[in-house]
């Protein structure tokens, strides 16, 4: 064999490689850029706040456009996109969002709701609330 036939042998081989290595199953990285499946974290249970009016009209990391009508949140490593059930755990209401945002910055917090679903979750006078988060199927 001729030395291009081998390089070019050697470097189809290590793509091989690099794409069966990438197809096979791995554990997950448990960041915001590789987040957690939702069977790895069903329920949680922190502080919660929701989004300023200085973010109507913002892109959100899942690409949508912010808006106070959306029953929408952000949580740091939820899947975007996931569904999730919030129970304010100080007067029982609850609420279906959709996480399609990276947040909240705060490190006590763990989730960021948008407007609608913090009214419906009756915590715009405190402006925050002890939360519970289920995620759905």
């Amino acid at each position: 064999m001729t030395k291009i036939r081998c390089d070019r042998l050697l470097l189809l081989l290590v793509n091989l490689s690099l794409l069966a290595w990438s197809c096979a199953g791995s554990l997950p990285r448990f960041t915001s850029q590789n987040p957690a499946a939702p069977s790895e974290a069903p329920e949680f249970e922190g502080l919660a706040s929701y989004y300023g009016d200085e973010f109507v009209g913002r892109q959100t990391s899942s690409g949508e456009i912010y808006t106070h009508e959306a029953f929408t949140a952000a949580h740091r490593s939820l899947p975007l996109g996931t569904k999730i059930r919030v129970i304010n755990l100080e007067n029982g209401r609850s609420q279906v969002v959709k996480v399609n945002d990276r947040g909240p910055w705060k490190s006590e917090r763990i989730l960021d709701l948008s407007l609608a679903a913090a009214n419906q979750l009756g915590m715009i006078k405190s402006g925050t609330a002890r939360v519970r988060i289920e995620v759905l199927p």
